[in-house]
């Protein structure tokens, strides 16, 4: 238990890290793309505010997911990561919108950025993110693993950004700014509505997994002595931990002794899902189902 704690203190320290260097940074990136006029970095900036609000969130969200349940939420916290999930989505569409806006005109009439201050930039984009996802690289956590993935997209941003300041240092092109914060744009956008069209199934209850409902269902119909199973209820609290509520009518009058049998037949029988949560009811034959069909 002592270890366990310890090991949740030092993926908190390591995700605080990165939140503070990615916050920091990301209003150095907003400022240093209006001083060197490049679509590109504001670009960069906004898909850093992203990260900025995921690693927050995980943070906030990793320390409050600990809480047990208690009369208000029932099922506990979890479901406060898929809101975040949502904010940050939010935030980044509006975001990416935006640039799309200032870029795509500048496609017609480019600009010349400041080359020289994007190439400084890109040099400390490389070395803020580098570092942060080298810190969470050495979590063994969930969040750390997808946030880390997170920061290497960063890092691979800049590389991009200095490879551009740099042709733009020797040669006058200045559409390949605005051409590859769209590219950038468009990357973060594909990703995103990705993200969200699934978090925004989960928030409606919608079943996490259509392969493992139907194996749930399969599992709880093979059992001896159940007949029929019907209002087979799966959703999820956060995409990871999953509730299930069902209804078995058993073929035949059975003892108590026999229906704890059954108990632990249904448990050994979904202990291969994810469920945090389940709760199954036994109706005897030709008893009338209460619920509505």
């Amino acid at each position: 238990m002592h270890n366990h704690t310890h090991q949740h203190h030092d993926s908190s320290k390591r995700i605080g890290l990165a939140f503070f260097l990615n916050f920091s940074f990301t209003i150095i990136e907003f400022i240093g793309g209006w001083l060197t006029n490049s679509t590109a970095i504001m670009a960069d900036a906004v898909h850093d505010l992203g990260d900025t609000l995921s690693i927050g969130l995980a943070w906030v969200l990793g320390k409050l997911s600990n809480k047990t349940a208690d009369q208000y939420f029932t099922y506990g916290y979890r479901r406060f990561s898929l809101l975040g999930a949502l904010i940050n989505g939010t935030v980044l569409v509006i975001g990416s919108v935006w640039i799309l806006w200032e870029a795509i005109p500048r496609l017609v009439e480019p600009e010349m950025p400041h080359a020289q201050g994007m190439l400084w930039l890109a040099i400390l984009g490389v070395i803020v993110n580098g570092y942060a996802a080298y810190k969470l690289s050495h979590g063994k956590t969930l969040n750390e693993r997808i946030l880390n993935w997170h920061l290497l997209e960063d890092v691979l941003g800049w590389v991009a950004v200095l490879f551009v300041s740099i042709i733009l240092l020797f040669v006058e092109w200045p559409i390949l700014d605005p051409v590859l914060s769209i590219a950038f744009t468009l990357f973060i956008l594909t990703n995103v509505a990705k993200n969200t069209i699934t978090t925004m199934k989960l928030f409606l209850q919608a079943v996490p997994d259509e392969a493992m409902r139907k194996g749930v269902l399969q599992k709880l119909i093979s059992i001896k002595h159940v007949s029929e199973v019907h209002h087979l209820h799966l959703w999820s609290l956060d995409g990871e931990h999953h509730v299930l509520t069902a209804h078995l009518v058993l073929d035949s009058p059975i003892s108590g002794e026999l229906q704890n049998k059954v108990k632990n037949q249904v448990e050994a029988s979904l202990d291969q899902y994810d469920i945090s949560h389940s709760t199954i009811e036994f109706e005897q034959p030709e008893e009338i189902c209460r619920d509505k069909k």
